[in-house]
């Protein structure tokens, strides 16, 4: 599986597990980074953050 595979892998899941408060999850997610200092894991829900862009537009 490649990155970004995986990427929208879990993607798919946020929005499976939180419905429409996936983009608030996610939001919540990238926050707790920036206050651990952990500048990958903020790049990284970044990136599942614009994975799940386009899948909650579909679903409108």
């Amino acid at each position: 599986m490649t990155r970004d595979e995986e990427t929208l892998a879990v993607a798919l899941l946020v929005k499976k597990e939180h419905g429409a408060r996936a983009s608030v999850y996610v939001a919540e997610q990238i926050g707790a980074q920036v206050i651990a200092g952990d500048q990958a894991g903020v790049a990284r829900w970044q990136e599942i953050a614009s994975a799940l862009a386009p899948l909650l537009k579909k679903s409108h």
